[in-house]
């Protein structure tokens, strides 16, 4: 149950052990927010691993812990019913993480059960106002704090579908593949394909970049001031510091 921000492989084994599962904790980012998830309640209970999102990491790892306990007594969570036992004076919803959407955030949980072939839930917390991300009205100032990952797997990136972004006359009129995404440091975003001028650029909206090209999703948590770079189309992208960002 004890929990470290990078992990540590032995320590995720022991707390599986000896207290049936472990949390994860990701710190936020200026661009990307905080989350931890569970590894071992699959192996131990039979019970979905569990992942939120937005908090503390140190509110992050109580209500996790809390889950912990409720997956330890038999109990099993419904999806969508509201649940009371996480905070005092607001409620929790559950959601079932898309299988699509596991890969990006469980990292700790696929080592552990080298696969991507395990159930998750989402703890899914409201705003001041008791509103759900999903209900109109919901606070603005928490829109991104938790990504709904029973949902948008075709679509990972927080901005909205509309969003302007770069990209270039080539890969737009002759086809040729992107192999660069820059995500400056001010937020906007470039699809690249290599060689291109600065005459050669186009703005499109970010989701038919998406349309074009279904790979360019993987980046969808590229932080601000990085850029991801590969040889080709089918090849895997290395993620680095943006060449005119210093450290």
């Amino acid at each position: 149950m004890n929990s470290e921000n990078t992990g540590d492989d032995n320590k995720v084994l022991q707390d599986i052990a000896t207290h049936g599962w472990h949390v994860v904790m990701i710190e936020a980012t200026d661009y990307l927010p905080g989350f931890a998830y569970t590894v071992g309640l699959w192996k131990n209970y039979q019970h979905p691993e569990l992942i939120s999102f937005g908090l503390s990491v140190k509110t992050l790892h109580s209500i996790l812990n809390i889950g912990g306990d409720i997956a330890k007594s038999g109990q099993q969570f419904s999806i969508n019913k509201s649940y009371d036992e996480f905070f005092e004076s607001s409620p929790t919803q559950i959601l079932k993480v898309d299988k699509r959407n596991i890969a990006d955030y469980f990292g700790y949980a696929i080592w552990f059960y080298n696969q991507e072939a395990f159930p998750a839930l989402q703890l899914v917390w409201t705003d001041r106002n008791n509103k759900f991300p999903w209900d109109s009205g919901y606070e603005k100032e928490f829109e991104h704090k938790q990504p709904l990952l029973d949902r948008n797997a075709d679509f990972k990136f927080r901005e909205e579908k509309n969003v302007a972004v770069f990209t270039t006359r080539q890969f737009l009129e002759d086809k040729k593949p992107i192999l660069r995404v820059i995500h400056d440091i001010d937020g906007d975003w470039q699809f690249l394909i290599g060689d291109q001028y600065p005459e050669d650029a186009k703005v499109v909206c970010l989701e038919e970049m998406i349309k074009a090209d279904k790979s360019l999703n993987e980046l969808f948590n590229l932080d601000y001031g990085e850029q991801a770079d590969r040889e080709c189309i089918n090849s895997k992208w290395k993620r680095s510091v943006c060449e005119n960002e210093t450290e």
